[in-house]
């Protein structure tokens, strides 16, 4: 995936979330219902998530100096954690604390209909976000099935958006819920309810994002697929007898640095060995350009 891709997608969320944020705090204020505030502060929130998420594409493009020698790719793993963290303390706790007092002092929300008609507005911008979000996550997906491309996934940026955009519509699904339930039985206590529920739903989101980024920040490895693909290369080559490991680690989305231990042949000469070598860099960089850095421990069998 692409930094334009992803950038592509974040300020597609961007734009969606400013609009609503704006909507949902009028409705708030004018109704005076906990779930639309809570509802509001999640796309203010998700406002300030997606402006970390482009300053930590901005830095992770930096070229690499003397202090950082394999670059600044983990800037956007260290980013993505922060926005899982800001989720978790103010989405989550804000949407729990505010449903929480008003359980103990219910009071009623005036205007449903106003709050009815906010949120299927927020549907349909968040729809259109989450199907920008979703097809630009497909368009990278390099491994069978969703759930197990999420958890191989190495790009944050659209695993955020998209996770945020999901817990967008299922919030919102919630406060129509605990609105309309709230209303028809008028059991005001429904909608401290609903902004509960939509609490948890930000806190289950900001811990799967975090445990992603975790992940990525201790240095995953490539997928299978590259690992493969690397091993075939250096299997085809005549003057080498055996692979004995083989080391990536993903300084970045599309920043994998590379760490082969080969046997050769012992009755090759050393312009052997680096020709051969030479020639299974460029392949390994012409088939995987994600690979940016190379090293290779040439051994004797």
């Amino acid at each position: 995936m692409s930094s334009h891709a992803s950038k592509k997608v974040i300020y597609a969320a961007l734009v969606g979330n400013f609009l609503i944020a704006l909507t949902k705090s009028a409705a708030a204020a004018y109704t005076n219902s906990s779930a639309m505030l809570s509802e509001a502060i999640h796309s203010i929130v998700d406002c300030g998530n997606q402006g970390l998420l482009l300053y930590g594409i901005k830095k992770a493009r930096k070229p690499a100096d003397k202090a950082h020698p394999f670059g600044y790719g983990m800037e956007l793993y260290f980013w993505t954690f922060v926005v899982a963290i800001l989720i978790f303390a103010v989405g989550a706790g804000v949407s729990l604390y505010e449903g929480i007092i008003k359980v103990i002092s219910p009071h009623p929300v005036t205007d449903i209909y106003i709050n009815y008609i906010v949120l299927g507005i927020a549907v349909i911008f968040e729809a259109g976000a989450w199907s920008i979000a979703f097809k630009e996550f497909r368009a990278s997906q390099s491994e069978p099935g969703i759930i197990r491309s999420v958890l191989r996934s190495k790009d944050p940026t659209i695993l955020t958006v998209l996770f945020e955009d999901t817990a967008a519509l299922l919030g919102l699904l919630v406060a129509f819920i605990g609105l309309m339930i709230g209303d028809i039985f008028n059991i005001p206590e429904f909608d401290g309810a609903a902004s509960i529920v939509i609490g948890l739903i930000l806190a289950s989101t900001a811990i799967l994002l975090a445990y992603e980024s975790k992940g990525l920040l201790l240095g995953e490895a490539a997928s299978e697929t590259v690992i493969n693909t690397i091993e075939e290369i250096a299997s085809a080559k005549d003057e080498i007898t055996g692979i004995n490991e083989t080391l990536t680690m993903h300084m970045g989305p599309q920043d994998v640095l590379l760490n082969l231990s080969l046997d050769f042949k012992d009755d090759i000469t050393a312009a052997d060995v680096e020709r051969a070598v030479s020639e299974m860099e460029r392949e390994i960089k012409s088939r995987l350009p994600e690979i940016k850095r190379i090293f290779i421990e040439a051994q004797g069998k």
